[in-house]
């Protein structure tokens, strides 16, 4: 008498099925790479993180084309818009789908993250970060520029008034001090001042 064993779920154990799930769902770290190594695609994966919902892939196309070009979405060509667009468009939002990290309707232009999308979360970083992160270097480039334009012509008019050159001799060497001094330091009690 030989009897037939149906194997289900139930007869390997209660959690059997899901490690089966589970692992069909988890992506190799080569695949991880992959998909992150081009910046368009990690940056359409931050932005569907931030949303956390369906969106249009029109505004997630424009939002791409904003943080490439450094810049709003207001002052965005046309052209910038449609390069970033088509790109999406023809092969990273499909490549995406086709890994199962997001759901790309392509002809009703929808998108939105899977739940596998996860996994890829801690190689994104936080967009909220990475945006202050933005800010504070842009804040700091612009303090640089004013320190070096301050120094640079601080130095011009004190050596103008040094070797006496036509204009710059009515100046004297004092006076010219007292003004860089007193410009680098309004420089500083507003670096001082927007640090708190």
């Amino acid at each position: 008498m030989s009897t037939t064993e149906h194997s289900t779920p139930d007869s390997a154990g209660p959690d059997a099925q899901g490690d089966v799930d589970e692992q069909n769902e988890l992506l190799e770290k080569d695949d991880i790479f992959h998909i992150l190594q081009n910046q368009r695609r990690r940056d359409s994966l931050r932005y569907l993180k931030k949303a956390d919902e369906t969106v249009r892939m029109r505004d997630l196309a424009e939002q791409v084309a904003a943080w490439e070009h450094d810049t709003t979405l207001q002052a965005l060509t046309s052209d910038e818009r449609q390069r970033v667009y088509i790109a999406l468009y023809q092969s990273h939002l499909p490549k995406l789908d086709e890994e199962g990290i997001i759901n790309y309707n392509q002809s009703r232009g929808i998108v939105e993250r899977t739940e596998q999308a996860a996994q890829l979360d801690p190689y994104l970083g936080d967009s909220d970060d990475d945006e202050a992160t933005d800010a504070q270097s842009t804040m700091l480039d612009k303090r640089g520029s004013y320190y070096g334009g301050v120094l640079g012509l601080s130095t011009l008019l004190l050596g103008g008034a040094a070797l006496n050159l036509s204009l710059l001799s009515l100046l004297s060497v004092a006076a010219v001090g007292v003004v860089a001094l007193t410009a680098f330091t309004v420089l500083a009690m507003d670096q001082f001042g927007s640090s708190e």
